[in-house]
Order: structure tokens, then C-alpha cells, then sequence
């Protein structure tokens, strides 16, 4: 046992003995360095320093271990150390001064720090004077207990105590490129019973969440939407949905991205909100300063109706609200070379004759009223309405028409059979005949207006 103790003793004096001389050999290592900085220029006079090497460090170590170390030169050593080194007992003041100036602030200060890409939503949790919200509301306009209109901004934010106040931390609303994003507010008035979205109102693109309700901003659904951008948005008022979170709210992603219409189509649109149309139209009246239903404000106090629309939209990108708008693409009408095109619209300004007095036959009225349209429409492409317009096709070249069996590509013979006629001997026999007709640009639109189609003037005329 004895001789166990004496062991451990030696070792705890080798481990001393080492470090005394690896502190040694550092202070010789580190004192050529120091003389080099303080001396001065004339080093030639400067006098040698011996370097003690690693091997004479070693031989030093295992000369000092079986010596018993002086008390006074490990306390030497013991001060060199810690005049190298950092006292740990020096870093205490150091986090104590650091936690009181990090929590003071937080705590005493209400201190609230608000990242760059960051909005702070503000819950009061109660006031001195123990006012409450008003009956139907959520959200606090002067100061009651609740959720706040009031965001806070990027930035530090003083008073806002932990013990009276909760501040939640909520990311930015990014909206990507080609995509548009939905509103729906839990607060503000009601919707009039004939309105579906809510009115817009002005508020900064629902980033003033305090300007939506004292302008009378209404709950719901929202006639607004955001276009591509980064916005700070109150998400206690308002629940901003995108093509990322569009399934969650029974939506696709398709919907919430911008509206593409072909170059070779034509959209026929219909809307969802607005006046009822009066009874007897078959589609709106087309309104003027919505901006191709992207505005729809701006529809709603024109006194546009919901349902079908009279107005199309051409080929472009549209920044349009799923919520009002949907659009159908159709192919856009066709005239080939040869033809004229008739219109016979079904809706528009209110019928007025325009033929004169010669014609009576019939009605022509000008473009954009009820009836057969006066001008007709030449060869290309038209972007016809046509779920409210009709086109009827004319040839303006000749149009052979055979009274036998055989059949032109226009088809209109193909009722037509050879005639049969009787001798004055009484013997029948079939006779064939052949007839050219042509029909002027400009008359095509009387033909239609007197006989209703080409088909009939041969069926019901030449027949």
C-alpha cells in the first residue's frame, strides 16, 4: 500500500516537475521574440541568449523528477502561467455584465427586435382601464386588449413588456413573378347582401391593416389581390393565400398564376359578382375603365353585371381574380378568302334600322346593336363573341348551282336533283340545268337579313 501511495506521489511530482520545465522552456522561446520588439536598432551590441533546445527540455524534465520541487518556484511558475494565460475567474464579471445588459433591456425595457425580412404582429394581453374590443370585432383600433391593427416594423422597438404585451414574429409575404395571391379578411364591415367580394379600399395593398377597416374595408373574400412583390402583411387580419398553400383553401395552384391567353384565341368571359343582368339580355354590357377586368372596383361602380360578358379578351397576360373573373379561350372566327362574313349579334345597343327606305325586305343595323350588322367582315381572323354573336358565311365568288346529279364543293345543290318534264307526247325525261348566282360584299349582309342564310336562298328562292 505504501509503495502504491509513493508511486502516485512520484507521478504527481513528474507531472509538476514537467510542467515547470515545459513552462521554462516556453518563457526561453518566447524571450528572443520579445527582446527583438523592445530592443533597440543596434543589435549588433545586443547580448547572446541561449536557446534551450527540445532535447535539453527533456534531459531538464527527467533530471527535475526524482528532485523535490521548491514551493516557491512552483508559485513562480504558477504566476508566469496565469500571466500568459486567461484566469476563468476573470470571464464571471464579464457574462454577469453581459446577462444584465442583454436582459435588463429585454425585460425592464421591452425591448422587441425586428428582423429585416420580418413583421411583428402585437398582442395586448390587458389594459389599466380594462376596455375590451367592440361587439363583432377582432381586431383592436385604440389600444384595447387583443390582436393589434398595428405592425411592427424592422427595426428596435421600445415598451413593449413581456408581462403586457406578446409580439409574434411572421416572414414577409413574397409573391413570386407570374403568380398573384388571394385575400381573405377576418375583420371589417359586413358584405351587402347583392355583393360576393369584398369592396377594395384604400390601404396600401392590406398592408395598413388600420386604413382597411377605418375606410370600411369588409370581411371575406376580397375583390383585391397582390400582384408579384414582397409585402408586410397584419396575418392576424388578413389570410393571404398562394399558388404554394392554394390546395389547402380548395384551390389549384394553376388558378393563383397569372391569366395567358393564346394568340390565336379569344376569351369569353364571364363574372361573378356585380348587378344581376336585366331581364331579357342575354350578356352584360361591355364597361369601360376596369382595365380588361383586372380592376374589378372599377367594374363593380361602373354598373357592370355578373354573368355573361359582351366584352373579350385578346391574347395577352391578365392579372385576373379567379374569385371574379373566369375566362373561356375559343378559337377566333374564321373567313376564308372568297367569303364574307354576316354578323347577326343577339345583344348590344337597342335595335335601329339602318337600310333605308329601298330595302324592305329586311333590317340592317350598325355594329354593336341588336341585329344583322350593316358592314360585313372580310377575309382573316375576328375575335367574335361567340356565345352572343353569330357569323354566317358568303361566298363573293360565283356559286355554280347544278340541277342534276352532281354536286359542287360548296354543297349548296346537294338538295337539288335534274328536272323532270313531259313532251306534248307525254313522255317524261329528266332535264339538266345549271345556274350561276353571285352575291356582292356589300349585299351579303341584305341576303342574310332577307333569307336568314345562304342555304335558304337556294332551298327556299332558286328551289
Amino acid at each position: 500500500m505504501k509503495s502504491f501511495q509513493s508511486c502516485v506521489g512520484t507521478r504527481k511530482k513528474n507531472k509538476v516537475a514537467r510542467f515547470a520545465a515545459s513552462v521554462v522552456a516556453t518563457l526561453a522561446i518566447a524571450a528572443p521574440a520579445s527582446l527583438a520588439i523592445a530592443g533597440t536598432t543596434n543589435y549588433a551590441s545586443a547580448t547572446p541568449i541561449k536557446i534551450t533546445t527540445a532535447k535539453e527540455i527533456t534531459l531538464a524534465s527527467v533530471q527535475l523528477s526524482p528532485a523535490k520541487p521548491n514551493i516557491t518556484q512552483l508559485q513562480t511558475n504558477q504566476t508566469q502561467y496565469q500571466t500568459a494565460g486567461i484566469d476563468p475567474f476573470v470571464l464571471i464579471p464579464i457574462l454577469v455584465v453581459g446577462g444584465l445588459v442583454i436582459f435588463v433591456p429585454l425585460f425592464f425595457g421591452g425591448l422587441v427586435v425586428i428582423g429585416e425580412r420580418e413583421v411583428g404582429i402585437v398582442v395586448r394581453k390587458f389594459t389599466l382601464s380594462g376596455r375590451g374590443l367592440p361587439a363583432g370585432r377582432l381586431i383592436a383600433l385604440n389600444g384595447e386588449a387583443g390582436l393589434q391593427a398595428d405592425t411592427l416594423a424592422p427595426g428596435w422597438h421600445w415598451g413593449y413588456w413581456p408581462w403586457q404585451y406578446s409580439v409574434r414574429k411572421e416572414s414577409v409575404v413574397v409573391v413570386p413573378q407570374g403568380e398573384i395571391a388571394l385575400i381573405v379578411a377576418a375583420d371589417g364591415e359586413s358584405n351587402p347582401p347583392e355583393r360576393i367580394l369584398g369592396k377594395i379600399v384604400d390601404c396600401d395593398n392590406y398592408q395598413d391593416a388600420r386604413k382597411f377597416l377605418i375606410n370600411g374595408g369588409e370581411k371575406g373574400r376580397q375583390m383585391g389581390f397582390l400582384t408579384a412583390g414582397t409585402y408586410r402583411i397584419n396575418t392576424a387580419l388578413f389570410k393571404v393565400i398562394m399558388a404554394s398553400n392554394a390546395t389547402a383553401h380548395g384551390m389549384t395552384p394553376e388558378q393563383l398564376r397569372v391569366y395567358s391567353l393564346a394568340s390565336d384565341k379569344v376569351g369569353i368571359v364571364t363574372t361573378l359578382d356585380g348587378v344581376p343582368i336585366s331581364a331579357g339580355e342575354l350578356a352584360g354590357p361591355i364597361i369601360e375603365g376596369h382595365d380588361n377586368f383586372q380592376n374589378g372596383q372599377k367594374f363593380i361602380n361602373g354598373g357592370g353585371r355578373r354573368g355573361l360578358q359582351e366584352q373579350t379578351l385578346l391574347s395577352g397576360s391578365w392579372n385576373l381574380n379567379p374569385w371574379f373573373v373566369q375566362v373561356e379561350q375559343v378559337p377566333m372566327t374564321e373567313i376564308p378568302i372568297g367569303y364574307v362574313g354576316v354578323v347577326i349579334s343577339f345583344v348590344g345597343k337597342a335595335h335601329q334600322d339602318v337600310s333605308g327606305a329601298a330595302f324592305t325586305h329586311g333590317n340592317l343595323v350598325n355594329p354593336g346593336h341588336k341585329g344583322v350588322w350593316v358592314e360585313p367582315l372580310y377575309p382573316g381572323k375576328h375575335p367574335i363573341n361567340s356565345r352572343i354573336m353569330k357569323m354566317e358565311l358568303v361566298p363573293t365568288t360565283n356559286i355554280v348551282l347544278n340541277w342534276s346529279d352532281r354536286t359542287e364543293r360548296h354543297s349548296y345543290d346537294a338538295q337539288l336533283a335534274s328536272l323532270t318534264v313531259r313532251s306534248r307526247d307525254g313522255f317524261a325525261f329528266d332535264l339538266e340545268v345549271a345556274q350561276i348566282i353571285h352575291v356582292g360584299a356589300l349585299d351579303a349582309p341584305k341576303v342574310i337579313s332577307r333569307v336568314g342564310a345562304m342555304q335558304n336562298l337556294v332551298d327556299h328562292v332558286l328551289e
